[in-house]
This record gives C-alpha cells, sequence and structure tokens, in this order.
C-alpha cells in the first residue's frame, strides 16, 4: 500500500476499532466483564481502572463477581459502580461484589439496537471524514508536480478503503443488534 494512504487507513481502522470496543460495554442481558472496561474507581485518590483494584469472574450467565485485592476497597468499587451509567446496583457480602444483570425487556433491547445503530452511523459518518481529508491532502499534491492520473488512483484506492471500513461497520452494527435482540 502507497505511505501516502498507509496514513488514513490507520485512522480508519482506529474509527472502527473504537465502535467495536464502545459495543463490547453495551450489556446485552449476560453477564460481560467488558462492561466495566471504562469504571475507574477511587484508589487512594487516584482514578483506576476497576479491572486493576480486583479480580472480575462471571460465576453464573447473569452474574458479575468483583474479589477487591483489598477489602478496603469494597465501598469505593461501589460508589464507582452506581456513579457509572451501568443502571445495576451492587451487592457486597463484606469481601465479593456482585452485580445480577437482569433480562431486558423488549422495549429495552429496541432502544439498545436504536444506540447501536446510532453509534454505527458516527463511526461511518468520522470513517467519511477521514475520505474527505485524504482528498483534500491529494487534491494539494497537485501543486507539487504529481500527476493527475496517479491522484486519481489515490482517491480511487482511499474510496475502496472507505468501502471497506463502511462494510466493517455495517456488519459490526448488524452482528450486534442481532445479538441484542436474541433472548
Amino acid at each position: 500500500m502507497d505511505e501516502r494512504l498507509q496514513q488514513f487507513d490507520e485512522k480508519m481502522k482506529k474509527a472502527y476499532e473504537y465502535l467495536l470496543s464502545d459495543y463490547q460495554t453495551i450489556r446485552a442481558g449476560r453477564a460481560n466483564p467488558h462492561v466495566l472496561d471504562k469504571i475507574k474507581v477511587d484508589y487512594y485518590g487516584t482514578p483506576t481502572p476497576l479491572q486493576q483494584v480486583g479480580n472480575i469472574s462471571v460465576p453464573e450467565p447473569r452474574m458479575l463477581q468483583i474479589a477487591p485485592w483489598e477489602k478496603t476497597l469494597i465501598r469505593a468499587i461501589e460508589k464507582a459502580i452506581l456513579a457509572s451509567d451501568l443502571g445495576i446496583t451492587p451487592n457486597n457480602d463484606g469481601s465479593v461484589i456482585r452485580l445480577v444483570f437482569p433480562e431486558l425487556t423488549e422495549e429495552r433491547r429496541k432502544d439498545l439496537v436504536k444506540d447501536i445503530k446510532k453509534k454505527g452511523e458516527e463511526a461511518k459518518v468520522a470513517v467519511r471524514n477521514i475520505r474527505r481529508d485524504g482528498n483534500d491532502t491529494f487534491k494539494k499534491l497537485a501543486k507539487q508536480d504529481v500527476s493527475e492520473d496517479e491522484i486519481k488512483e489515490l482517491e480511487t484506492q482511499l474510496q475502496k478503503l472507505t468501502d471497506k471500513y463502511v462494510k466493517d461497520v455495517e456488519k459490526a452494527v448488524e452482528e450486534k443488534s442481532k445479538e441484542i435482540l436474541t433472548v
């Protein structure tokens, strides 16, 4: 691949990967430890990712269990979970915290699918913006004695990259929507 295209490919890939990581945090009725990825716990005055202050396990399909490395962190972990947009109340028995995920209602599933599609559209817009930036960059090459044919070829290759990533985003949206709607 032409090194002039490489940077735009990397940016499009990052937009796509961001969408996938965002989708991992969406709760689908089953317990998934990735829903806790964005939660930060106040660990001696420092916001620390939840995964770094305790062990997260999935003892049952709809339950997450968090065993903090230090028992004194239980209150801080509960506070961080309650402050997050997870919408689940933590239960603790003094040594571990349990998060029980309720079954999703049909209405909640439809709302989640709308959110998934919206995030997918945002990713496609990001990819298209990168294409626009690339085309602008290539047009500036004309002033640097690069032939019109070469610029057209770069623009064609960039369009192919754009189509590939848009198709990948649409596939990810479809798969995540199907996962959410499957009871």
